[in-house]
Parts: structure tokens; C-alpha cells; sequence
């Protein structure tokens, strides 16, 4: 049972040690939930700052509902950063709901979202608890650009696009887990939202995002979809929503689609078991270990939403920095209003609507991490 209000699911890992970086920083006291508390203590001792002033606890659970909920018990907010989410999630999901625990998390992944949304968000709806999935860099950042835009009258239609650089090039410094849900997605159905409808992506769509912030055009791809058609689906004021990712100063993407093309083409109909090792062996093969921690002279991003309505049109970019830091920011920006009870929504719903994007995005504005402009076109 916690002792304390935070709960940090995932705590020996990269996001989840990040994560309660913030928490420590804003004085928040927490428990840190793993499988082997052990590594917990070791990884806690080698990477998470100001350690020594933080007010904390370990708690070893196995990624079971039971155990879960056994651990998460006491707390108000469970911060789950445990990934893939289409594998792990829900298990999460559900235990955070019976020990009486708002849920937040960290993932993009489409499928998982819809998934969340159509099991849970009334659920938790119906008990006072919000379920948020991706409060992180990834989509927060092009949510807050999209939120930017729609305050623009007349504005129905948003494309957006999440264009990172990281150390040695563009996907050096991705994490185990980010990397195992990178290839989790080709087992996804990837959608878009058209005509308040949400629509498969092609086989093997990509983009070519001729950005102005760039010299030259970003190749870049669905990545699963991304949150924000889902979160869009039911929202009034938008009738469609495209979103993609590119990683502007190497090759990255383009391999990444092609082991795309070649799942299609070899691995798409084996077993469940026989993927599982291919996605086992991709994940190895190109992330064999923890990153180092992110540096703000070599991690930027830039996040564009365009809109545009009939006549309208406008230009939402919000400049960031040290993607995997940031996402640390947004989980504590969150935890803050929500054992501060200052929610507008419960159930399912994004960050920026169940917190304010101009929260959000002060939150991050006041610490360095990012800076929005907007202009009409």
C-alpha cells in the first residue's frame, strides 16, 4: 500500500526516473513501484537529481491487477510510464481504477488510447477519476499547438507534425521502451480522423513536411497515428485531424519504414509469438541500453499544427527542448492540478483538456523547455 500521494509506475526506468526528478523538484512526496526494487534503488542512486531531498518510498509489485492494486492502494495519482502500452497498459489501467487512483501515462500509441477510452473512460468517469493517456512530449507539445490554433475562429481542420533531433542524430537517445513501442505499431491499425470519422492510414503512408523552421523537407511518418485524431474524434470544433513524426537530422525514419514495408511483406500474418520475437530482436539490435541523459545543446523539437477553416488559416509551432525531460515536466504539471482536485473533466480525456493547454504550456514556458508562436496564414 502507498504511503505517499504519487505513484511512479516504471520507476527504475528512463521516463519514469525523470519523472520524479520534477516530483522531487516541486517538493512532492512519492512511491516508486517496480517488479525488482532492488534495481530501483540502484538506478534511483545513479540517475535521479537531488535524491538525498526527496521524500520517497519503494514498493516492489509484479505487473499483475492484483499486485497492482495492492501497491497503488493510498495513493491519489498513478504516473505510469511502463511501455509498450499496447502490451502493458491496461493491466495498469484497471488497477489504478480499483485502488481509487487517477492514471496518467506517458504513451502515444493509438491503439492503446482508443482502447483506454472505450473500456475505461466511463468507468472512471462515473467514479470521479480522470484517465489521460500520452501526457508527454509526444503529443503534448503538437496538442498545445493544435489547441493554439483552434482559438482562431472558424478553424475545423488540423495537420500536425512533431519533428525532434536527439544526440548523434535523430534517434540516438530514444529509450528501450519507446523503441519496443516504436515497432509495437506495425501490428496497430494507424488512423486519421476525416469528416469526424477516424480513417486507416494507407500501407507504408509517409510525408514529406516542407516545414519553414527546416532547409530542407522532413521525411516522416503516421507513427501509429499518434493521440490526437483520437482525442479529436468527438471535439465539436474539429472535423479532421492528421498528425505524423520525423526525426529532421538523419536517416532514421526512412529505415523505420522499412522495416515497415517489410513487415507487411514478411511478418505481418505469423503468430502472435513469432512477431513478438521479431519486435524482440528490432528492439535489441537498435537499443541495447539505457541513453545517457538528454542534453539541451543537442535535443530540440519543433511542433507545428496547422489549421485551417474555409477561408481561415493559421500556423501554431511550439519550439521545444530535451523531449524525455519535458515529458518529466508534463507528468508532474499534471499531478499538481490533479491532487490540487483543479480538473475540468474525468474520465477520459487529454492533457490539455482536462488541465489547459495555456497551463500546460506555461508550466513548460517558465522552465525553459518550450516557446509558442502563432501566426495566420
Amino acid at each position: 500500500m502507498a504511503k505517499y500521494p504519487v505513484v511512479v509506475y516504471g520507476a527504475s526506468g528512463y521516463t519514469g526516473m525523470l519523472t520524479m526528478d520534477w516530483l522531487i523538484d516541486q517538493n512532492i512526496p512519492f512511491t516508486a513501484v517496480a517488479r525488482d526494487a532492488k534495481r530501483v534503488k540502484e538506478m534511483m542512486a545513479q540517475r535521479v537529481v537531488r535524491l538525498e531531498s526527496a521524500t520517497y518510498e519503494i514498493i516492489e509489485a509484479q505487473h499483475t491487477v492484483k499486485s497492482l492494486v495492492k501497491a497503488f492502494k493510498g495513493a491519489r495519482v498513478v504516473c505510469n510510464t511502463v511501455g509498450p502500452f499496447a502490451k502493458f497498459g491496461l493491466t495498469a489501467v484497471e488497477a489504478a481504477l480499483k485502488a481509487g487512483c487517477h492514471h496518467i501515462d506517458t504513451t502515444g500509441e493509438q491503439e492503446y488510447i482508443r482502447n483506454v477510452r472505450d473500456q475505461f473512460g466511463e468507468l472512471y468517469r462515473q467514479a470521479g477519476l480522470l484517465v489521460s493517456p500520452s501526457i508527454a512530449y509526444m503529443y503534448s507539445y503538437s496538442e498545445i499547438a493544435a489547441e493554439l490554433a483552434l482559438e482562431h475562429p472558424g478553424i475545423d481542420a488540423l495537420q500536425t507534425s512533431a519533428l525532434c533531433r536527439g544526440p548523434r542524430g535523430g534517434a540516438a537517445g530514444i529509450t528501450v521502451g519507446s523503441t519496443a513501442s516504436i515497432f509495437e505499431m506495425y501490428r496497430a491499425q494507424q488512423c486519421y480522423l476525416w469528416d469526424n470519422k477516424l480513417v486507416p492510414h494507407p500501407v507504408n503512408k509517409s510525408y514529406q513536411i516542407n516545414s519553414p523552421d527546416f532547409m530542407e523537407p522532413v521525411f516522416a511518418l503516421p507513427w501509429g497515428g499518434t493521440s490526437l485524431p483520437v482525442y479529436f474524434e468527438n471535439d465539436p470544433r474539429v472535423r479532421s485531424c492528421e498528425s505524423c513524426v520525423g526525426f529532421y537530422d538523419n536517416e532514421a525514419m526512412k529505415m523505420v519504414h522499412a522495416v515497415g514495408q517489410k513487415w507487411e511483406a514478411e511478418y505481418k500474418d505469423l503468430p502472435a509469438e513469432h512477431q513478438d520475437e521479431v519486435i524482440r530482436q528490432l528492439t535489441e539490435s537498435t537499443t541495447p541500453s539505457m541513453p545517457p541523459r538528454e542534453r539541451t545543446t543537442l535535443v530540440r523539437t519543433v511542433d507545428t499544427a496547422i489549421g485551417r477553416g474555409q477561408l481561415s488559416a493559421v500556423r501554431a509551432t511550439v519550439y521545444g527542448t530535451t523531449a524525455y525531460i519535458a515529458t518529466g515536466a508534463l507528468q508532474t504539471a499534471a499531478v499538481i492540478k490533479l491532487l490540487d482536485g483543479d480538473t475540468s473533466r474525468v474520465g477520459f480525456a487529454s492533457g490539455s483538456k482536462a488541465f489547459g493547454h495555456r497551463y500546460l504550456l506555461g508550466f513548460l514556458e517558465e522552465r525553459g523547455l518550450a516557446r509558442a508562436s502563432v501566426t495566420k496564414l
